[in-house]
């Protein structure tokens, strides 16, 4: 699976290009983004894992009803694991990105206001026992970071 998300980092679309380029190395609000991230059995396309959000970028093949039906069933149980998960059409990244920005920034302050005031725990991990952050939770890497 990490295979798999390595290879799709490199592959990416226009949309996750311009979408990449705006919310990385904590560009945006100071908030820590990372692409292609191994949740098995899926894969994010983008994470902040200190909101537990993540952000999809659909392209033509989530318009079919086969694949929406994967995608909802694919959006639940991520739910169920306490993340939130925003979507966007390719083109609509491609055409109109400050409110794709926005959308994600509200959501964000949202999760987190509701965190500090009690109400979700955007950094617990239903279902899994106590034990330190998983690599996509930003608890660290399976490989060392590369310092320019």
């Amino acid at each position: 699976m990490r295979a798999f998300a390595r290879g799709q980092r490199r592959l990416r679309t226009l949309a996750e290009d311009a979408f990449w380029q705006q919310v990385r190395g904590s560009r945006f609000r100071g908030l820590k983004f990372r692409r292609q991230v191994p949740l098995p059995p899926y894969i994010a396309d983008f994470l902040c894992a200190s909101a537990r959000l993540i952000v999809e970028l659909d392209g033509a093949p989530h318009v079919e009803t086969a694949r929406r039906d994967r995608d909802a069933a694919r959006d639940a149980w991520l739910r169920e694991q306490g993340f939130e998960v925003l979507r966007f059409p390719n083109d609509r990244v491609l055409s109109d990105l400050s409110s794709v920005l926005d959308t994600v920034g509200a959501t964000v302050a949202a999760r987190l206001a509701r965190a500090t005031s009690g109400h979700v725990a955007p950094l617990s991990r239903p279902g899994l026992t106590a034990g330190p952050p998983s690599p996509a939770e930003g608890g660290g890497s399976m490989r060392p970071a590369l310092r320019p």
